[in-house]
């Protein structure tokens, strides 16, 4: 996803853009920042999502932030240059570049038992495993897990996230629901399930 950028800082060799609206980036995920200007354009990776407005590091090299300026929508990452202070910025963009990886089309043929039989089933696998890893992936995110993109966290989530590509796969060709024939009753939805949210850990319970 792309989100167009409205501020931008560079201090201490580590630079803080914040987007136009709020997004989905995560820590340690992969952007692309294009058209904000040297020495920001280019590929990095996300080390942190401040809340509050940064003011440079300390003497052991911690990151230390103005808890009295909240700011929303911020990523930071390093970025060597000369220190500029926080300042508007109307033009520029930051793409989100990373892919969760966590299973792979053949998980999902093999949990359906399913052998692909033309090339457009497969391609169809793959569409479904890589819409399964993206989902699953945010649905924790959002409920507060930090995983990494190239390792599943343990197998209850793997399982989840097979199972919910093979449901997209199983309900090609209908509307909302996987196809049956007509008259046969009702059939489960494609959503993620009770069993597959248990499965992810989702939604996450609040902890006072």
């Amino acid at each position: 996803m792309i989100y167009r950028i409205q501020s931008k800082q560079l201090l201490d060799n580590y630079a803080v853009l914040q987007t136009l609206q709020p997004n989905e980036l995560a820590v340690g995920a992969s952007i692309t920042v294009a058209t904000v200007g040297a020495p920001y354009n280019g590929s990095f990776t996300i080390l942190a999502l401040p809340q509050y407005e940064f003011v440079g590091v300390d003497s052991y090299g911690f990151l230390e932030y103005d808890e009295q300026n909240p700011i929303a929508n911020q990523v930071l990452y390093a970025c060597t240059g000369t220190d500029q202070d926080r300042t508007q910025q109307f033009t520029g963009t930051i793409d989100d570049t990373s892919v969760c990886t966590w299973i792979t089309a053949n998980d999902i043929a093999a949990w359906l038992y399913l052998t692909p039989a033309t090339p457009a089933d497969e391609d169809f696998l793959i569409s479904c495993a890589a819409s399964a890893n993206a989902t699953c992936y945010r649905k924790r995110q959002e409920a507060g897990y930090a995983d990494q993109l190239d390792l599943v966290p343990s197998a209850d989530v793997e399982l989840g996230t097979i199972m919910y590509g093979g449901n997209l796969y199983r309900a090609r060709s209908s509307m909302d629901q996987i196809a049956s024939f007509d008259g046969m009753g009702m059939t489960p939805s494609v959503g993620i399930t009770a069993q597959i949210k248990i499965l992810l850990g989702i939604p996450r319970p609040q902890v006072a």
